[in-house]
């Protein structure tokens, strides 16, 4: 017949009001708050289910073309604040000839991070041919995608 799963020692079926309980009446501290960025056609209730480097990727998919967006920006629109650094990493693990926009992603001083190899020029190269201008370095305000 098969072997029948016990469920209540698997996690399944638990709720965030099963988990609130056990915790005293509070969420846990590590998972990401409940987001809805139906506005900009990438999350619904069930981006809960997504992992943080899926949640990254979602946000940083839908960067317009000729915007950018802050390491810190994408942490929090993906519902994970204080996380700039590990959306850096994140999008540092990405295979050669991704089709994730990785080059919208600048730091906080709207700048290119620095950082080893020939990723900073060909980041350039990337915004430059979608049309945003560096000047020192630096992208203008104008490109700054904003929600």
């Amino acid at each position: 017949m098969g072997i029948k799963k016990n469920s209540s020692s698997q996690g399944i079926g638990k709720t965030s009001k099963s988990i609130k309980a056990k915790n005293g009446g509070e969420a846990r501290a590590n998972q990401p708050k409940k987001q809805k960025f139906d506005d900009i056609g990438g999350f619904n209730d069930d981006s809960l289910k997504l992992d943080k480097p899926q949640l990254i990727w979602q946000v940083v998919a839908s960067i317009p073309k000729g915007k950018v967006a802050s390491y810190g920006q994408i942490a929090n629109l993906a519902g994970l604040p204080g996380y700039a650094r590990y959306v850096g990493t994140t999008l540092s693990r990405l295979p050669a000839g991704t089709k994730l926009p990785w080059h919208r992603v600048v730091n906080a001083a709207l700048k290119i991070a620095e950082r080893g190899g020939t990723r900073m020029l060909e980041q350039r190269k990337r915004l430059e041919a979608e049309g945003v201008v560096l000047i020192n370095g630096k992208v203008l305000k104008q490109h700054h995608w904003e929600l």
